[in-house]
């Protein structure tokens, strides 16, 4: 896990003072090493920070050169295959070192572009080819690690985060306000739009590139979840999901180093313990609670931990620590509406304070079926009693991606609540369909159960989740590894017919199958519980109205006083958290940097 950057200008030289500013700004995603190099006169500049992992040598250095000098690579994330393609590139690429990127330099010489295909990882890619005189930006499939990009005419700026490309000088630092009124709408800002009107991101499962001759780009995807309807005895489903599971978890623990693992007594990540724990690893796992809450997360822990034989931490949140709510638009740079943000950030720092990474849960609901509204949305499809088919053929069709915006609806913004909150100058830029996003990821060809999972994985898990687990992990300077998003498990389970995701008691029905015989009944029949920590937590008016005392995005003629007052009184929590956050971003980012 690392931070990298990158510059090309076809007009003049990098300015390397600058570079190392930009570098800088990244200290927290690597603080064990940092590099740079520069090529073409001084045009093209590489920068990466690193976390070490494997090969701890100077050898793991980066940006890392091919053996025969025409590839250059700064790259961010873990190939988790890297040994099994390095054995089968051994009579390609003589390997100098033990590391995945000279893995990733091998592959590409070898296969082309079309080396991603091979790799199983989370991944932000960085590649200049001289030969071809071109450079790639290339993502993860499901979006596990960030990369973000600027070009213009005569510059292409890449980055982590957006912090880096910020303080290159090259932008405009222009709000974008369609990127602003869809933070209200989905919670965060969608691929490839940013915050800002010149930045981009990579949209996850695709790769940018640039012909640095011309400054030409294209977009391309070069991977898409494929569905399908196969049926397979219970028995052989159990056995397959297992192994890819069981594989799963043994890659995800390639290191050099100790590896932890977040735990907070819920299926998925009691599920991942148990699984290190069978295979022979004895990790230290890390916890939050919340003060005066009957269903704190950290009692569940620690009946897990102490079931399992693991030493578990905790850390136990209060209503004092929303005060870290300032620190976050240094954190996430673009805002984003995860209740869970403060939380995350702080059982990284008590994971960081023991160990370098962590095994965490994300991805399970999405793959395994276990969120309330994808069994929700089965039922009504697919009706089991007499009344319920008798309902289906009374009501018109289900409109998937309404029900799917409704499912996502806390502290929702629809077109009269923006209207409502917005100065009239900028209701010209609400859009038609609000729901814009959703609908473009909705592929009609699925089932509906299908449907609904592949709008998680696409909008829910891959902009809102990732994005919050990332930023608040690095921020620490902790790796946070997701065994569940390996894309050969999530390609196994998708293509199984939808009746083996559940059963009349039970959702997740293939992990409850890995995991009946491991774990403490209690666990199994626990209720699901999202990380969100008590309503109370959140609904302090007294610090939203400290907060909300001066408003800057009322000073600047973005939204509307009265609104901010309504929700106060109101007390509508949600609605104000979101605002809050944007209003922290706003100020820490436009007004004071102006």
């Amino acid at each position: 896990m690392c931070g990298i950057v990158g510059w090309v200008t076809n007009n003049k030289q990098v300015d390397k003072v600058v570079f190392n500013e930009m570098l800088a700004t990244l200290n927290h995603r690597g603080p064990d090493d940092g590099d740079v190099f520069y090529s073409n006169q001084n045009k093209i500049a590489f920068g990466h920070r690193r976390l070490s992992f494997l090969d701890l040598s100077d050898a793991g250095r980066q940006p890392f050169h091919s053996s025969d000098g025409s590839v250059t690579i700064t790259f961010n994330g873990e190939i988790y295959n890297y040994l099994e393609l390095k054995e089968q590139l051994n009579d390609h690429y003589s390997f100098q070192t033990n590391t995945d990127t000279e893995v990733i330099a091998a592959a590409y010489l070898y296969w082309g572009i079309s080396f991603i295909d091979h790799l199983k990882g989370m991944f932000a890619i960085g590649l200049h080819d001289r030969k071809l005189n071109k450079l790639f930006l290339i993502r993860d499939r499901f979006g596990i690690k960030p990369l973000y990009y600027l070009n213009t005419e005569t510059d292409i700026v890449f980055a982590s985060e957006l912090k880096a490309i910020i303080q290159s000088g090259i932008s405009k630092k222009e709000m974008d306000v369609t990127s602003f009124i869809d933070y209200f709408v989905y919670r965060y800002i969608p691929s490839p739009k940013t915050i800002w009107s010149d930045i981009k991101k990579v949209p996850p499962a695709h790769y940018v590139s640039f012909c640095l001759a011309t400054f030409q780009t294209e977009l391309t995807e070069y991977w898409t979840l494929k569905s399908g309807d196969l049926t397979w005895n219970a028995t052989e489903i159990s056995k397959q999901t297992n192994h890819l599971l069981i594989e799963s978890v043994k890659e995800h623990t390639r290191s050099d180093v100790a590896i932890g693992a977040f735990l907070s007594g819920g299926y998925d990540s009691s599920a991942l313990v148990a699984q290190l724990k069978e295979n022979g690893e004895s990790p230290e796992t890390f916890s939050i609670g919340f003060k005066n809450w009957s269903n704190s997360e950290d009692q569940f822990a620690t009946i897990v931990s102490e079931h399992l034989s693991v030493k578990n931490s905790a850390i136990i949140a209060d209503e004092s620590d929303l005060s870290l709510l300032s620190l976050m638009p240094t954190v996430y740079d673009e805002p984003i509406a995860d209740i869970s943000i403060i939380p995350t950030f702080m059982v990284s720092k008590l994971a960081r304070s023991k160990v370098k990474a962590v095994l965490s849960g994300e991805g399970a609901d999405e793959i395994f079926a276990g969120y309330t509204w994808q069994k929700e949305f089965y039922e009504l499809s697919y009706p089991t009693t007499f009344l319920g088919r008798l309902k289906k053929i009374a009501r018109p069709p289900i409109d998937t991606v309404s029900f799917y915006a409704q499912a996502m609806a806390m502290g929702r913004f629809d077109q009269d609540e923006l209207r409502k909150m917005l100065h009239p100058s900028l209701h010209q830029f609400i859009p038609a369909d609000e729901n814009w996003f959703y609908r473009k990821h909705f592929k009609k060809e699925l089932s509906p159960l299908k449907a609904i999972q592949y709008l998680d994985m696409k909008c829910f898990m891959g902009e809102l989740v990732l994005t919050k687990v990332d930023r608040a992990s690095m921020a620490n300077s902790l790796e946070v590894r997701v065994p569940f998003l390996d894309h050969t498990l999530f390609e196994s389970v998708f293509v199984l017919k939808e009746q083996a995701y559940f059963s009349r008691t039970q959702t997740k029905k293939l992990l409850y199958e890995h995991i009946k015989h491991k774990l403490p009944a209690l666990i199994l029949q626990r209720k699901k519980q999202g990380f969100v920590g008590p309503d109370a937590y959140y609904m302090k008016l007294e610090f939203y109205r400290k907060q909300f005392a001066k408003s800057n995005l009322v000073a600047h003629n973005i939204v509307n006083r009265e609104y901010i007052d309504d929700l106060l009184k109101e007390q509508y929590s949600w609605k104000l958290w979101k605002l809050l956050v944007m209003e922290n971003w706003f100020t820490n980012w436009v007004v004071t940097t102006h």
